[in-house]
């Protein structure tokens, strides 16, 4: 029997920075496979992953959750006729469904000796708040079928707003065992721990796998066909206001799902990606990441990364959510590489922000 976890997480989360404790702490020794998907053209985190000996399919075209369900159970199968491995990790992309991933699998299991062992998301629990409000969709999909929840970014909180961002976690996922500890802090034992706390949850949701097809049936037609209705333009912006607003911050799904509100993350986020071969300058990097970041003038930008070539012959990694950026230093690649996912995106200013 071949175990699944599903490491969710909205973007710019720490996803990535989590699965590799995993894979470096936790599960040792045992025979892995991660199936990443990203919701982009380009795939940036692959060779950081495969550093780890961790075999990657990535599925760049779309997003597992909604239009690759189809090629995500293929390739799910094929991992494990291949490989046949301990355990699957599947990271879907940070705008994906974790509702979704989880009837995919779920249709996986009538050909396949698996078992979901663990749901869990990573919530920054800096930004909680803000997602929440402004794509509730989502976010909340995330949270509420979670097993596990993994706060990270609590290091840079007070203890006041780490207990806030709890609170509000619990209103929408009473269950779910919460990791709040500062993940330096976390040894092997505590995440185990917390684990198996989420082990015993996912056998309730298990058990419960039928009252969540009463929900599914009745979001089942409006999640394979074109979402149109009053609230499509509402989610392209930060003021959610009008027919959504109380359907998406609290539980009235059911008659949600009847008004066309359900939507597929390609309707509502834009995924910019590009090649370059332009080399960049310190304060041009320094730039283009501020801009990006701290202000609103290439759109709402969510998240963005990249590889790119220095001047000085260096290469440079960016990583960046809104008010939040990091540059490091990367190895070189066959060209330069980035990425940009948002709403609104002002596409013919990005390509002159990056010199494309």
């Amino acid at each position: 029997m071949t175990k699944v976890d599903i490491i969710s997480g909205f973007l710019g989360a720490g996803k990535t920075t989590f699965i590799k404790k995993l894979i470096d702490q936790v599960f040792t020794g045992e025979k892995l496979v991660l199936i990443e998907n990203e919701f982009g053209e380009i795939g940036i985190d692959g060779g950081f992953l495969k550093d780890a000996g961790i075999e990657i399919t990535e599925m760049n075209s779309g997003c597992i959750c909604c239009t690759l369900v189809g090629d995500f159970s293929k390739a799910l199968q094929k991992v494990l006729a291949e490989y046949q491995p301990d355990r699957v990790i599947i990271e879907p992309s940070g705008v994906g469904k974790l509702s979704d991933i989880v009837r995919a699998i779920e249709d996986v299991k009538k050909d396949a000796e698996i078992e979901i062992d663990g749901r869990i998301t990573v919530v920054d629990g800096k930004k909680a708040k803000l997602y929440l409000k402004n794509f509730g969709e989502f976010f909340e999909d995330q949270v509420k079928h979670a097993s596990t929840i993994v706060v990270s970014r609590t290091q840079m909180m007070t203890d006041e707003k780490v207990e806030e961002c709890i609170h509000m976690l619990r209103d929408e996922n009473a269950d779910a065992a919460i990791i709040s500890t500062p993940w330096e802090q976390l040894s092997k034992d505590a995440i185990w721990h917390a684990l198996e706390h989420g082990a015993e949850i996912e056998g309730l949701l298990e058990e419960e796998h039928g009252h969540h097809h009463d929900h599914e049936e009745c979001c089942e037609h409006d999640h394979h066909h074109d979402h149109e209705g009053c609230c499509e333009h509402d989610h392209h912006h930060h003021d959610h206001e009008g027919c959504c607003e109380h359907d998406h911050h609290h539980h009235d799904h059911e008659e949600c799902c009847e008004h066309d509100h359900h939507h597929h993350a390609d309707e509502v986020f834009t995924s910019w990606g590009k090649e370059t071969a332009h080399k960049y300058t310190e304060e041009e990097l320094d730039f283009l990441v501020k801009a990006l970041s701290e202000t609103d003038s290439y759109g709402t930008i969510l998240r963005s990364k990249g590889i790119v070539p220095m001047t000085d012959g260096t290469w440079k990694q960016f990583d960046l959510v809104p008010e939040e950026y990091e540059v490091r230093d990367g190895q070189a690649d066959y060209t330069g590489r980035v990425c940009v996912i948002g709403t609104d995106l002002k596409e013919d200013e990005l390509l002159k922000l990056f010199h494309i």
